[in-house]
């Protein structure tokens, strides 16, 4: 290859070596991680990649907390240009002494202009690592003097500019196989990529590069060899371009993929099946919800097959995964929600950050294992998750903010964050609160003396939490309940007010950074699980009761916050004559436009908005962002969606994203969201989505066939376009009706992820001109069904429709056979 022919200079050699440390030197801190997404780049860097025995990461940490045991005293003498921008992140950083940038033409004419190459920093506002080299490099006079006078520094919100972040995140994980935040890269005035990393620490420790040394260092490669740089950033470039924008070599998938595709992430997921703890994979465990996802809709394609010992083994390792999840301190038992991961096998001691993303998306498959189980310990966790998010994360025009910080001060003036300061707890401040009933808190939720962070070696490695205490529950409610001698009812409702009574003592600490952007793509996610509440939780058995921190709201509240969120977003970020979406708002919207993401998941939370009780606005919508997000993003002659419109030229690569990760990739949810629109419209409408989904999948074949355990959700599109009729269940009543609302739910119950709830008042000329339009068997069937006095539900499936039934019981029986 042309870059293994270039003779290479030491200074060069050497530069790679520091850039190759620090990535294997960061590869088991708990951080926030990304999967790489390229198969066998046919590229190589002009640094040979030469790895050091990496330092433990205690070391790292341990420098890490003496760097920011002491504030800076400069953290007010500089203003630099990203006190201009509303970013939360942007403006962590505007009072460095480094010289920062915004993202933006004016940076890149101040490198091209001193002919000095661009520092690229990216990471996000609740990014415990970011912080860390905040405090560490960034806020350090001589650290910024090397900076200002050797590169143009840019800042970059990863999550206000996921198109910039992709570029670089993308090459560093095809050089070095592994990725993170804060990302740190080095490229040329043209912005290609010239070599990168993650985390460094600003000296020289254990025999590690330190980033005052690495600044040198590419000053001197600069300088000295900078054909061989910028040539190298070129190649990378072209070759990354193909790697991850491949077309589609048929029309659709092979027959034998199409079915089998859910099989085989089934099988590859059980084999890193945790038995003892639950969860796929070992430590630190992410709650990756979409592998749920793909079990449970293996677990129904079994059932229904007569499989039923494998399908009972599926839905066993999701629900014990669920239990261990919710059982954990990644919980959040005192505020609900949940933390990002845990860094330890058992659930127990997580990365104390809260992203929105989570949220949504756990909440929904908490939601799926009610509708399956109907025990109320699932929907205590979805209803849990929501009212956290109606408390802590909703603006009051609607829109729901975007994480909150893993750091925060232990008690008023005090001098710097720490992680996890504003979740845990000792044993003696637990007794003064909670006084008679502390022993049973304690005992039920793990709390000992000396700290509870022993459950594992990975738990607390350094010591970090010696005294204190992450909740976790351990032992059966009804076990514990009779060995205190209470009712099981009793004993919930104290502890209930135990967690009160902590909770409101934990609002008088000082409160983790709340980043308030609100995203689109993630508001999607998460107006999805409050549409789908509201529905699915009426099937709670009417004595339900719950206890801190669930406020026993009515269910028909939760697609009123789902309601509220989405006219936000039309009403900030969507512009009604170019039928386009921004991306993202604080302070008025972003300048950067909507990405792929953003409609397929506003889009797909649209849909759940309609079909569990949301007026025909919502589906029109959903219509209308599908038409321009096929405008904007479609590949039409080689299939699936960019991840970019590809109008920025400062973006130098389009992405056809596949992997889903910590979040679904656009093209998955794409994928599914084409299948469910196709059962919703009739005639050639139906046609061309089910064409460009077929497509859109067949440009994953390979992936699907060789690595689906990367794409669970793409494999469960894969299956659902191979499903030869999608179930619809047709409602036709007034809006206004009570049993309406009782028959929505009734539609719900029942777990069966290929099925399509339509609802329809033939008294609305509104709702009959949309069907008579796009779907006129749907028309049909509410003017031969119309009924002033009852509701009426048809499931049809096959080209025939059941005969009609006029109550929610009788549907539900209906949709259990």
């Amino acid at each position: 290859m042309l870059m293994k022919s270039l003779h290479l200079l030491s200074s060069t050699i050497l530069l790679h070596r520091f850039a190759s440390r620090s990535i294997a030197s960061l590869s088991s801190l708990p951080r926030r991680r990304i999967i790489v997404r390229i198969r066998n780049p046919s590229f190589s860097s002009p640094f040979p990649p030469i790895l050091s025995r990496p330092i433990s990461s205690g070391k790292v940490l341990a420098m890490a907390e003496e760097s920011s045991s002491s504030t800076s005293s400069t953290s007010q003498k500089h203003t630099n240009r990203l006190a201009a921008e509303h970013s939360p992140y942007l403006l962590q950083h505007a009072h460095n002494p480094v010289d920062w940038y915004p993202w933006g033409e004016e940076a890149f004419e101040e490198a091209r202009k001193r002919d000095v190459p661009i520092f690229l920093s990216i990471g996000y506002s609740t990014c415990h690592w970011c912080h860390v080299m905040e405090v560490e490099s960034f806020e350090d006079e001589q650290v910024a003097k090397l900076l200002n006078d050797s590169f143009v520094s840019i800042k970059v919100d990863r999550e206000e500019r996921p198109d910039v972040d992709k570029v670089y995140m993308s090459f560093v994980q095809a050089l070095y196989g592994g990725g993170g935040w804060p990302l740190s890269v080095f490229l040329s005035p043209d912005l290609k990529p010239l070599m990168g990393g993650t985390y460094f620490p600003p000296n020289d420790n254990y025999g590690r590069p330190g980033f005052k040394t690495l600044l040198k260092k590419v000053k001197d490669a600069w300088d000295s060899k900078r054909d061989t740089l910028v040539k190298s950033g070129t190649y990378a470039i072209e070759e990354l371009t193909k790697a991850l924008s491949a077309s589609a070599g048929a029309d659709k998938l092979s027959d034998g993929i199409s079915r089998e595709a859910v099989s085989i992430c089934a099988k590859q997921l059980s084999r890193s099946y945790d038995s003892e703890f639950g969860g796929f994979g070992s430590a630190p465990k992410f709650p990756r919800p979409v592998e749920i996802q793909l079990m449970l809709y293996h677990f129904k394609k079994l059932k229904e097959s007569g499989k039923t010992s494998e399908a009972d083994e599926d839905q066993s390792m999701v629900l014990f995964s669920l239990q261990g999840m919710a059982n954990g301190g990644m919980h959040d038992h005192i505020g609900g929600g949940f933390h990002r991961y845990s860094v330890d096998e058992c659930w127990h001691v997580p990365h104390f950050e809260k992203m929105l993303y989570d949220q949504g998306q756990l909440a929904n498959v908490y939601l799926d294992g009610f509708i399956i189980t109907k025990d109320v310990m699932y929907s205590y966790v979805a209803r849990d998750i929501l009212d956290y998010l109606r408390r802590d994360m909703i603006a009051p025009e609607g829109g729901i903010f975007s994480a909150e910080d893993a750091d925060s001060f232990e008690f008023e003036g005090a001098k710097r964050k720490k992680e996890g300061a504003f979740y845990i707890w000792s044993s003696v401040e637990i007794d003064e609160v909670l006084g008679e009933n502390a022993d049973i808190f304690k005992e039920h939720y793990y709390v000992k003396k000396s700290g509870n962070c022993d459950l594992s070696s990975r738990s607390d490695p350094h010591n970090e939490f010696a005294g204190k205490n992450v909740l976790i529950e351990r032992n059966e409610l009804s076990a514990m309940a009779s060995k205190f001698s209470l009712s099981v009812e009793k004993y919930q409702e104290i502890l209930g007010e135990c967690r009160r009574k902590l909770f409101d003592v934990r609002l008088k600490r000082p409160k983790p950074h709340l980043d308030d952007k609100i995203i689109v793509s993630w508001n999607g996610l998460v107006i999805s699980s409050f549409a789908r509440a509201s529905k699915i939780l009426k099937s709670e058995p009417e004595s339900t009761k719950y206890c801190f921190p669930v406020v026993n709201s009515q269910p028909e509240e939760y697609i009123e916050v789902a309601e509220k969120a989405a006219l936000f977003i039309r009403g900030n970020l969507y512009d009604e004559q170019s039928r386009r979406l921004q991306h993202s708002y604080r302070q008025g919207p972003s300048k950067a436009p909507a990405f792929l993401d953003d409609y397929a998941f506003l889009i797909a939370g649209l849909l759940d908005l309609y079909e569990n009780g949301g007026g025909i606005e919502w589906l029109k919508w959903a219509i209308k962002l599908q038409e321009t997000q096929d405008e904007l993003y479609l590949d039409r002659e080689g299939g699936a969606y960019f991840n970019t419109e590809g109008q920025d030229p400062s973006v130098l690569l389009r992405v056809k994203e596949d992997h889903d990760g910590a979040e679904p990739s656009g093209n998955s949810v794409s994928a599914i969201n084409l299948v469910r629109l196709a059962s919703i419209v009739a005639g050639e409408k139906a046609d061309s989505y089910l064409y460009t989904a077929h497509r859109l999948l067949a440009v994953f074949e390979l992936r699907l066939r060789e690595m689906a355990v990367a794409v669970p959700l793409m494999c469960c599109a894969a299956d659902m376009i191979s499903v030869p009729s999608r179930k619809q269940v047709v409602l036709v009543g007034s809006m206004s009706s009570p049993e309406l609302n009782n028959m929505l739910s009734a539609a719900h119950s029942v777990y069966d992820p290929n099925k399509t709830v339509i609802h329809i008042d033939p008294s609305n000329s509104d709702e009959m001109e949309f069907w008579e339009e796009h779907n006129s068997n749907v028309a049909e069937m509410a003017k031969k069904n119309r009924n002033s006095e009852k509701v009426v539900a048809l499931v049809c499936q096959h080209f025939t429709c059941s005969p009609p039934v006029f109550d929610s019981s009788s549907l539900t029986r209906l949709l259990s056979k």
